[in-house]
């Protein structure tokens, strides 16, 4: 490790949890209804209890109600996005692996298509929350299928047998989806689907902002528990051995764990690609390869980014919104391409 690494790693660490506040803050301002930076401090200070602010309705309708489950549920999902694509890097030792390496956001699309081409219904729920509801019943559908494949003799899971486990589970989930959606013959439903697909955070209210933070919050948490172990992963399985580290039990635990956060966040969001592939690498410029550090700094990056992805997404474009996944993918790509030259310079 450099010389001065750690202090610099919790400098990023205190800076980007300013930013993650700051950007926070600003994104509950700006919308189709502006709202001043002061009034947003007024509004959440008075729902916190304070008294003697005299907020108007109108303002705390936009603030309370509506942004700030959103901002909130975009701060947490990219959170546990960024989490769950360095443990899952760390797990398979494989560079491009994200939070959607087993099959789970196409496992979920089998399930949102079905609800929203075919029309079938789930027991006592409809709409949006039908769509939830049938997406993570398809995503733990492909986890299942994707284990199964995968598990070798004695209960063992090989991170070589995973990969290709997902790559097949999803490309089967895909062709499911692409033949249902072109034999409906509907125009619309083929656009909520595809908007489904790429990522939105418009349906997030107080209660499934709440589910996503207590998931990002817990998850984030067990992740930095078992950072030492992961670290020791990464000398090989042979050395992590010798510490005494039960490998097969940790992969199975924390492959399980993300695969049942990222259905979690799938079914609520939608498939939100970029953030668990590239964040994780831009962290590890600062921090290194050490997970203790590299979570931490991770879920914070990646909040700041959906925050800000979902800023842009319904502002860009007046009355219209743009899906998240085309933002952090045009936002995010030039960046780390960035990122990558420079550091192939430097070397």
């Amino acid at each position: 490790m450099r010389r001065g690494r750690p202090a610099l790693s919790t400098l990023a660490l205190l800076t980007t949890a300013a930013l993650l506040l700051l950007s926070m803050a600003a994104a509950l301002g700006i919308g189709a209804v502006p709202v001043p930076l002061s009034t947003v401090v007024e509004v959440v200070a008075r729902r916190l209890g304070a008294d003697g602010l005299d907020v108007r309705l109108l303002d705390d309708q936009i603030v309370w109600q509506l942004r700030m489950p959103r901002v909130l549920g975009a701060a947490a999902i990219g959170a546990a996005l960024a989490c769950c694509g360095a443990v899952l890097q760390a797990l398979t030792r494989n560079d491009l692996a994200d939070p959607y390496l087993l099959g789970i956001s196409s496992g979920a699309a089998v399930g949102a298509v079905t609800v929203i081409v075919l029309g079938v219904s789930v027991v006592g729920l409809v709409g949006s929350a039908a769509v939830a509801a049938a997406g993570f019943a398809g995503a733990l559908g492909a986890l299942v299928l994707v284990l199964v494949l995968a598990a070798g003799r004695g209960g063992s899971l090989s991170p070589g047998r995973t990969v290709l486990a997902g790559v097949a589970t999803a490309q089967v989930c895909g062709a499911y989806t692409s033949m249902v959606v072109i034999l409906a013959g509907d125009s619309d439903a083929a656009r909520r689907v595809l908007t489904w697909t790429l990522g939105s955070v418009a349906g997030l209210r107080w209660g499934t902002a709440l589910t996503v933070g207590v998931v990002a919050v817990v998850s984030t948490v067990v992740f930095v528990a078992m950072a030492g172990q992961l670290d020791a992963l990464a000398f090989g399985e042979s050395s992590a051995r010798s510490l005494g580290i039960e490998v097969e039990r940790l992969r199975w635990v924390l492959m399980v764990v993300t695969a049942l956060v990222t259905a979690c966040l799938v079914a609520f969001s939608g498939a939100i690609g970029f953030v668990g592939l590239v964040v994780p690498h831009v962290v590890r410029f600062v921090t290194g390869p050490q997970h203790r550090l590299l979570l931490p700094l991770a879920a914070l990056l990646g909040a700041v980014l959906l925050v800000w992805a979902d800023t842009l997404a319904r502002s860009l474009v007046q009355g219209q919104e743009i899906p998240i996944g085309v933002v952090t993918a045009l936002v995010g790509a030039p960046f780390f391409a960035y990122l990558l030259r420079r550091t192939r310079v430097a070397a």
